[in-house]
């Protein structure tokens, strides 16, 4: 059996004032900040598009993600579908992420964020795992400047 493995990150910043919603995995945090960004800013799917992308060797977030916004399309969920079609015969195997804030509190949403996850790629939430540090404030995101996401996904071929 052939298996590649693709690494994916993003990083956004706080936005300033209030008014746009915290999206992480397609889940609406209750906090009163979001990300900055054109689009919904998800950290934790733009890092998912970008492991995929490294396998698939197209890049999504970029050109074909800022097409998107300019046609109104700002939903992350989107922009990971595209690079799920490009997976073509490859089935994912396993999703790893690692998110990096100082807030919100991440651990009452794992199993809404793995959920949705597992529903958007067609996979078992058992095939996502999702850990969060606060990195002990040695960077801008454990210092609450931002959110960072860290992807590895697996996937192997059908």
């Amino acid at each position: 059996m052939k298996i590649k493995t693709g690494l994916g990150q993003d990083s956004h910043a706080f936005e300033p004032g209030l008014g746009k919603a915290l999206i992480l995995a397609g889940v609406t945090f209750e906090y009163e900040k979001g990300l900055r960004g054109n689009s919904d800013a998800d950290v934790v799917l733009h890092s998912l598009t970008n492991a995929i992308s490294s396998i698939t060797g197209r890049n999504i977030l970029g050109k074909v993600a800022d097409e998107l916004c300019q046609r109104g399309i700002t939903d992350s969920c989107k922009y990971l579908q595209c690079a799920l079609d490009d997976l073509n015969d490859w089935q994912i195997e396993h999703i790893a992420i690692s998110l990096e804030c100082l807030e919100p509190k991440i651990s009452p949403q794992i199993e809404k964020m793995k959920s949705n996850i597992a529903e958007l790629c067609k996979i078992s939430t058992s095939d996502v795992g999702i850990t969060a540090t606060t990195g002990e404030s040695l960077t801008a995101f454990g210092r609450g400047e931002g959110i960072q996401a860290l992807t590895i996904i697996t996937v192997s071929k059908k």
